[in-house]
């Protein structure tokens, strides 16, 4: 619901022989500056200020396309328009209730000298930072665009710190590198093991990228509602210090999107703060997508979850049952079931009576259809899965109505294995399935290359595959956990059963990497890149750290006090619960904050951080209005400030979970300490971190 709208436009002409500083637009509290202007050869470049200081220097504008000339010089300003808009919004669910949406925005007609071929550019400038975007009105002569390349450039004026993952068509889970942006080499990367599917054919960098300044500004580069175009790579010249974009391509055609007019780009986007806790806190990618198109979603709860799943990752357990197929293609019990299947209805009843006990709403089951014996390592995957076939030893039914009886739902799983003619085929009846009972959630995955082949997992085809899917659920009132997904751009605001999705290197890799897993920094540089796209599904809560007695050549690099933070720390509607139930039980103490902690916030405060180093947030639960606290550190222990003046007047109990003495994430990780104390909104402490460690809080007003 708007509570606040105000819009205000004014149409000024100008002539192509106008200076660039006539083209302007400043952000609302007058601290941000865009220009835009033509130069000799009349193409159209902008350039950013921020408190007078250039901070992206003359960056051009343009486009490449398959049998046509590039559209990028012999251009005029037809007219501009400016215009302000503030509203505030509501999140149905989210890190905040309430969101304003407060920008300036400029809008340059262009049209090409001969050809007449015409196009806006279109700036909204916020506090924050600014979006931009192409516009193709219709017009004759031209129905139709094959884009080849997108001509956009970020012209940077230093050699920023820059914390960036390769620029993959297949991939964002790699470890992020922490490097100056001169000496990005992401082709040096292009070879992984651990890794299903990868192709980096460039050195770019897939986004968010986060870069900060020698004087302490923070610079992000993204991009905002990816519709029915491919996904946008930043290309690096080290030399020059400048990002281009690069879109994801296809095997399959020689141009990268195909659009009919009229249509738009997705926004490209700079947030621009002055510290790293103000880029968390930006709204600027949700605000850049259209309001909510599905109305009422409450059939989707924020909750909490376990499942069949992090056992398999172990290999205590297998997502295959053992069956073949006969000669006529079904899928038959050869009674040679291995007995190590993880999707049984014994095992998820388990489960389930563990969430009933403790404040857990959902249990995911991975492996519970046909399938899973057939699709690893086999070039030609569709038909594989049909979503619908139940393993002989998981009832469907039966696990929905203890399910039922005990108050917790059953998230499903669809894994497609990248064969996206087989799931799109089958999506209508693997729905119908789940609206029969009652299931409102699934996650999804794409493990694999993608086929048909030739395609890749951020291309056009793909990206659209990925929103109509979201679509298509929409009406069957199914909400997406996408994995292996394309890249959040804000969508969720626009389409609210875009819960969450994994677009990260994730948990499992702790579990199973061979390269050592996921380092100590590496959540804390997640905080401030991937998280600023939207929501993520890392599923934290590994208690069992070590777990010598499944894989003791891997681990999971923190302490138990920072899983525990990871709840409030990292985003998404949906929390998994992810260790093993014996591993929770062994530790009630632990488990009170997994049970307690909320999953649907009020709002949200970004109290410290640093990229890559720390950070400290505070979220207010909706309905409850307790507190909760998160704050994780990389591998260097520390002690960082905690001043409680977010609260409201009163005295609140604070629980505290905290490294012990003697944690440190690889030494002695399982080293907790629980106490508890009163506070109130003048109280102010000191937390110590552990090396690779953090700390929980329960705050609840008395």
């Amino acid at each position: 619901m708007k509570k606040l709208a105000l819009l205000a436009v004014t149409a000024l002409l100008f002539s192509c022989s106008k200076s660039k500083k006539d083209i302007e637009i400043t952000s609302p509290d007058a601290q941000l500056k865009v220009e835009f202007g033509l130069d000799k050869s009349k193409s159209s470049y902008y350039i950013v200020k921020r408190k007078n200081e250039i901070v992206i220097d003359t960056s051009y504008l343009g486009f490449e396309f398959k049998n046509a000339k590039a559209l990028k010089e012999n251009l005029k300003v037809l007219n501009t328009i400016t215009s302000t808009f503030n509203e505030t919004w509501q999140m149905p669910w989210g890190e905040q209730e309430e969101v304003v949406n407060n920008y300036n925005e400029l809008k340059v007609d262009l049209e090409e000298d001969g050809s007449k071929r015409k196009f806006s550019v279109v700036f909204k400038v916020y506090n924050d930072g600014i979006g931009f975007r192409y516009e193709f009105p219709k017009q004759e002569g031209l129905s139709e665009v094959l884009i080849t390349d997108e001509h956009t450039e970020f012209n940077l004026t230093e050699d920023y710190k820059t914390f960036w993952i390769p620029g993959d068509w297949d991939s964002y889970e790699h470890l992020y590198n922490t490097t100056p942006l001169s000496k990005i080499d992401a082709l040096a990367k292009a070879n992984h093991g651990n890794l299903a599917q990868t192709q980096i054919p460039h050195n770019a960098v897939n986004t968010p990228v986060t870069m900060v300044g020698k004087n302490g500004l923070h610079l992000s580069f993204h991009e905002a509602a990816l519709v029915d175009y491919s996904g946008m790579t930043l290309g690096v010249d080290e030399k020059e210090l400048k990002l281009k974009s690069i879109l994801v391509g296809s095997k399959n055609n020689d141009y990268k999107v195909k659009r009919t007019l009229p249509f738009n780009t997705p926004w490209r986007t700079i947030q621009i703060t002055d510290n790293a806790p103000d880029l968390i806190a930006s709204n600027l990618i949700v605000n850049l997508n259209e309001p909510n198109k599905l109305g009422d979603v409450s059939w989707f709860k924020p909750m909490k979850y376990t499942g069949v799943w992090w056992e398999m990752h172990l290999g205590k357990s297998s997502w295959d049952y053992g069956m073949t197929k006969d000669e006529n293609g079904k899928w038959v019990d050869t009674g040679k079931a291995h007995g190590r299947h993880g999707a049984t209805t014994e095992n998820v009843k388990r489960f389930i009576d563990f969430s009933a006990k403790n404040n857990i709403k959902g249990v995911l089951v991975e492996g519970w259809n046909t399938g899973w014996e057939n699709w690893i390592g086999f070039e030609d995957r569709e038909g594989v899965f049909d979503f619908v076939t139940p393993y002989p030893d998981y009832d469907i039914e039966e696990i929905v109505r203890y399910g039922k009886e005990k108050g917790v739902d059953i998230i499903m799983h669809h894994e497609t294995s990248a064969a996206t003619a087989t799931y799109t085929k089958q999506q209508d009846t693997a729905f119908a399935l789940m609206k029969k009972y009652g299931m409102h959630a699934v996650k999804t995955g794409y493990v694999g290359k993608i086929l048909p082949k030739g395609e890749y997992h951020h291309g056009q085809k793909m990206v659209n595959h990925y929103n109509n899917t979201v679509e298509k659920a929409a009406k069957y009132q199914i909400a997406i956990n996408a994995h292996e997904p394309i890249k959040a751009t804000g969508l969720r605001r626009t389409y609210p059963n875009t819960i969450s999705r994994e677009g990260l290197r994730g948990q499992e890799f702790n579990a199973w990497a061979s390269d050592g897993g996921n380092p100590p920094e590496h959540l804390p540089i997640v905080v401030f890149t991937r998280m600023l796209a939207g929501p993520i599904d890392f599923t934290p809560g590994i208690f069992n750290i070590k777990f010598d007695e499944f894989k003791k050549d891997n681990q999971v690099n923190t302490t138990l006090a920072q899983q525990l933070a990871l709840y409030v720390v990292i985003y998404s509607p949906v929390q998994m619960a992810a260790d093993l139930v014996e591993h929770y039980e062994a530790n009630p103490k632990a488990l009170q904050f997994i049970k307690e902690v909320g999953v649907d916030w009020k709002q949200t405060k970004v109290l410290n951080g640093e990229v890559g180093e720390y950070v400290t947030i505070a979220r207010e639960e909706r309905n409850t209005n307790n507190w909760f606290l998160g704050a994780i550190t990389n591998e260097k222990s520390r002690e960082i400030p905690l001043d409680f003046n977010f609260l409201e007047e009163g005295t609140y109990k604070v629980t505290i979970y905290k490294d012990g003495k003697n944690a440190h994430w690889n030494n002695n990780p399982l080293d907790l300490e629980i106490e508890t104390i009163e506070v109130t909104n003048k109280t102010k402490m000191n937390i110590k971190l552990a090396s690779g460690g953090g700390v929980a809080m329960s705050i609840i007003k008395q």
